[in-house]
């Protein structure tokens, strides 16, 4: 089984500009304080490190 991470959106997207914008839509998340399981992959952690200001781990 793979192993997943869990990523809260802390801060909102709005005023980003839209590659953010679709980075944090890509990760599933939409609204604030919403927060999505997803599996560790190089890829994840790429976006997840992209956003890094807007979201929480863990």
């Amino acid at each position: 089984m793979s192993e997943t991470i869990r990523v809260t959106l802390k801060k909102s997207g709005i005023g980003r500009n839209k590659k953010i914008r679709d980075t944090l839509r890509g990760l599933g998340l939409t609204r604030l304080h919403k927060v999505v399981e997803l599996t560790n992959t190089s890829a994840v952690r790429g976006m997840i490190n992209k956003v890094s200001f807007l979201v929480k781990i863990g």
